[in-house]
């Protein structure tokens, strides 16, 4: 499922439409959401490099992790220098507002790391969110040039983001560059336990696939502080459930759903398994307690099937008399002309059934061929 996720990034928009957008989030009972970030963008610029995504570059924009650690990150993955001159980092980590700048002029700090410089383009004002705007276009046309040919783009903190804008300065953001038309794909990440619940439905109404990290066993209670849970969240750490739901062209919503294993090789994706006894046993825990029950035991089953339900024909011999619906069947003024009578036991196909009409009350006109109409002077 990681691997779908990776490849619908990789495939783009389609013409006339905007850009697929991934938002990756978790929480601190499950904090695997940066793994599955650094993950996701390995196998993009993987593709980038190779030249099998619609992408031709990647613009990366760096709130929460400084440029060189991406650089070291995807030499780790086995991208090379030339590789890495596909992707442009906009550096909104080491001066986000400037301050050192101007320490710098004073003579207070020193200069920034010339590696820095090298690495990345930085951003000394993040709180002009068109400004950044214009940086990552001017970034991804720089990789591709102007023209027909996309880039990719990849925020890797939107909590840090919100911290110096507004929500809807940074939701326009986002919107601004799913519209773009040379943006092929664009994906986040962000902690939703960091940010309200407005925040979070608005950012996932932003993404058209949001993937969430889960702990793979939740707390049984909710005190966290005795030995079992603590061992659980050790547990958290390291391992989780990697839920998507896609929202398709056709309307509908797709959800699918892998366990995360991290390690000291990296990122691992499995298919849910369904023989872990301590997931099960935590579950059936978890179950609410309620004072009834919505299965039906071999007896109830036997006695629900011996109800006479009304209207049946139980064929037992004797006459079946269809009620008609008005009157009652006691009513001695039609006891002598019943509906229709049917005998159960007689196979004769030439008897004819009869239709006896009653009126609902004595002021209704019997028919007439007469228009009643007629005396009208149209």
């Amino acid at each position: 499922m990681a691997e779908w996720v990776c490849r619908a990034l990789r495939d783009g928009a389609l013409e006339g439409e905007h850009a697929p957008a991934l938002a990756i989030k978790d929480s601190i009972v499950s904090p695997l959401g940066f793994q599955v970030f650094g993950h996701v963008l390995s196998q993009l610029s993987t593709n980038i490099s190779a030249g099998k995504s619609q992408s031709r570059g990647l613009v990366l924009v760096a709130f929460s992790r400084s440029p060189l650690y991406y650089v070291n990150l995807l030499k780790r993955r086995g991208l090379d220098n030339s590789s890495q001159q596909r992707i442009q980092i906009l550096d909104c980590y080491t001066d986000p507002l400037g301050w050192r700048e101007g320490l710098a002029e004073c003579g207070s700090a020193k200069n920034l790391p010339h590696e820095v410089y090298k690495a990345a383009s930085v951003c000394r004002n993040v709180k002009d969110v068109d400004t950044l705007l214009s940086s990552i276009i001017s970034l991804g046309e720089g990789l591709v040039g102007q023209g027909k040919v996309s880039f990719s783009v990849a925020i890797d903190s939107v909590n840090e983001m919100l911290r110096h804008a507004t929500l809807s300065s940074g939701s326009g953001l986002l919107s601004n560059l799913r519209c773009c038309e040379q943006i092929s794909s664009i994906f986040w990440f962000f902690h939703a336990d960091l940010c309200e619940e407005r925040v979070t439905a608005v950012i996932e109404y932003m993404s058209s696939m949001v993937a969430s990290i889960e702990p793979l066993i939740p707390f049984t209670n909710g005190h966290r502080g005795n030995s079992e849970n603590l061992s659980l969240a050790e547990r958290n750490f390291t391992q989780g459930k990697f839920h998507v739901r896609c929202k398709r062209r056709n309307g509908r919503v797709r959800v699918m759903c892998e366990e995360i294993h991290v390690g000291q090789s990296g990122i691992n994706f499995t298919s849910p398994s369904s023989e872990d006894g301590v997931i099960n046993q935590v579950n059936q825990a978890l179950l609410p307690k309620v004072q009834f029950n919505l299965q039906l035991s071999e007896k109830e089953k036997n006695d629900r099937a011996k109800v006479v339900l009304p209207f049946e024909h139980q064929g037992n011999g004797k006459p079946v008399q269809i009620y008609d619906g008005r009157k009652s069947l006691m009513d001695s003024k039609y006891d002598a002309a019943p509906a229709s009578t049917v005998n159960s036991n007689t196979n004769d196909e030439s008897s004819k059934g009869e239709i006896i009409y009653f009126r609902d009350s004595e002021d209704e006109m019997p028919d007439s061929d007469e228009d009643p109409d007629d005396d009208l002077d149209i």
